[in-house]
């Protein structure tokens, strides 16, 4: 799906606790259809600003550890992480411009 990378619960203290940047991870699942309309607005924010925010994608049945110690009890979720600790968590698929807005703060 697109072209934000997958982390996996093994990866994710490495790849997103440990990032230097912030880290947006949208937690979605291969049959939620809000998870695939949020996808392609993801990649096009991906694209225009992922030098100052990391895209990762994590399957929430493929790696449940992960999802279930932060609580993700509905996909999509995309939660932004900073040092560690989740400072942003947006639920449900949004237009391009609601998740811009929500973003301001990581990509302005």
């Amino acid at each position: 799906m697109g072209n934000i990378p997958a982390v996996t619960d093994a990866a994710f203290d490495a790849d997103v606790l440990k990032s230097d940047k912030p880290v947006l991870v949208d937690f979605w699942a291969e049959w939620c259809g809000p998870c695939r309309q949020v996808a392609p607005i993801l990649d096009e924010i991906n694209a225009a600003h992922g030098e100052k925010i990391t895209f990762l994608k994590m399957n929430v049945d493929e790696n449940p550890v992960t999802p279930s110690n932060y609580r993700v009890t509905g996909i999509p979720t995309l939660a932004v992480f900073q040092n560690g600790e989740i400072v942003k968590t947006i639920v449900g698929a949004k237009p391009k411009g609601a998740l811009l807005k929500e973003l301001e703060d990581f990509i302005g």
